[in-house]
């Protein structure tokens, strides 16, 4: 991998898009369009190799789709507690749906993308600007009667209180992680065709995004655009992430500068 100039690659990326579609180059059709991208640029996983730049990152998105877009992984503190293998999932998991068939008997899955508004399961985030902290919240009063036999269960695990100790994210810690892994962007979307099985992409759109702002992003979980997501199984953790929703990227930060847009 060799460093390439911002011009560089911006030049790298119209011609690109001026290809129009093009296969997924990865082997047994897995990837997706981040990887066909790093592929194509010769990088290794989204890093850019930009020098004397600061920080840059590479972001990738369907044009028009509507997942959510992953910011960046972080574990809730304190993270001696181990929060997600040791609390979440013992005392607040319920029964995979692959138990005892693909996973073992007895699998449980703490798996929910929570926000500002309660889910359905009780989980809310909380911001305390005057504490500078991010919090996950459970109360038991926003549960739904379909999951009525699991809030028994917790009730005999744990009871129905608020989360003791009360997981979180310092704002000073988030914006450390931010400054190192997206303080600069390339925010790139394509669309996306499947034909005989095989995805094509077409790199339409691309906008450099420059300074991120924390204030944009606590904002953004203020207003329940940015999200939450726990994804854990008794015999795996993903990881929990911060995620962003469709069209919400250009908001955090203070420069945007379109490079491509072709839609």
């Amino acid at each position: 991998m060799q460093a390439i100039t911002k011009q560089e690659l911006i030049n790298t990326l119209k011609q690109l898009a001026e290809q129009g579609f093009i296969s997924n180059g990865r082997t047994g059709n897995h990837g997706g369009i981040g990887n066909t991208l790093e592929d194509y640029l010769g990088i290794e996983e989204n890093n850019l190799p930009i020098p004397n730049s600061g920080e840059w990152e590479l972001k990738t998105k369907r044009l028009k789709g509507n997942s959510l877009t992953t910011l960046f992984h972080s574990e809730p503190s304190p993270q001696a507690f181990r929060f997600v293998p040791q609390i979440f999932l013992p005392l607040y998991g319920w029964r995979h749906k692959e138990g005892g068939s693909k996973y073992p008997e007895g699998e449980l899955s703490f798996r929910q993308t929570i926000h500002v508004k309660p889910s359905d399961r009780g989980f809310s985030v909380v911001i305390d600007r005057n504490a500078r902290k991010v919090l996950v919240s459970f109360d038991a009063n926003f549960v739904q009667t379909r999951h009525t036999a699991w809030l028994e269960q917790v009730q005999n695990r744990v009871g129905l209180g608020q989360l003791d100790p009360q997981p979180y994210w310092g704002f000073d810690n988030l914006e450390s992680i931010i400054g190192t892994k997206l303080l600069n962007c390339f925010f790139v979307q394509a669309q996306v065709k499947r034909i005989e099985g095989v995805e094509y992409f077409w790199y339409k759109k691309v906008q450099m995004l420059e300074n991120f702002r924390f204030e944009g992003f606590i904002t953004g979980l203020e207003q329940g655009t940015i999200l939450v997501d726990f994804d854990a199984r008794t015999g795996h953790n993903h990881g929990t992430k911060f995620r962003l929703r469709q069209g919400i990227w250009p908001s955090l930060y203070e420069k945007v500068t379109t490079i491509i847009d072709m839609e």
